[in-house]
């Protein structure tokens, strides 16, 4: 059996690349503290905490409709954090920059202990950052996969 471990990066079409590039400088490079691998007019990559996170722009002609978390594709992706402090700092963070989450830090139902905050990019990706303390499910999952709780992911 291979074991993964993690996700190495995710790639990011945006409509508006130096909108978007200045929103995840300030996340990824200023707020997380991930290194900037490349930086220039087409690329934007940060990497560290095991991840990278790419941004370039979209082809304009594939891009009028914009996102939507709904469509074939992306949901929304998440940052694992170490801390519900961290994730309260970043709730703080977001709105001190006016960036209204569309969750502010919470519990959530999806692990024991889960906690956090949901807010979106320049164009409407959702992004969330979690706090799951040890193991999370991997200590509930016994023989049979778990029920999904209500409510979206």
């Amino acid at each position: 059996m291979i074991d993964p471990n993690g996700i190495a990066h995710i790639q990011l079409s945006v409509t508006d690349f130096v909108r978007s590039r200045a929103f995840y400088h300030w996340l990824l490079h200023e707020t997380f503290g991930m290194t900037i691998q490349y930086d220039n007019e087409t690329t934007f990559y940060c990497i560290g905490g095991r991840t990278g996170v790419l941004i370039r722009p979209a082809d304009p002609a594939l891009s009028q409709a914009g996102f939507n978390q709904w469509r074939v594709g992306l949901h929304h992706f998440c940052f694992r954090l170490r801390s519900q402090a961290d994730i309260e700092a970043l709730g703080s963070a977001l709105i001190a920059r006016g960036i209204v989450p569309i969750r502010k830090p919470e519990e959530g139902p999806w692990a024991p202990g889960y906690y956090s905050v949901l807010f979106e990019d320049p164009d409407g990706i959702r992004i969330e950052a979690v706090f799951i303390p040890g193991r999370g499910n991997l200590d509930v999952i016994k023989d049979t996969p778990l029920t999904p709780p209500g409510g979206e992911f």
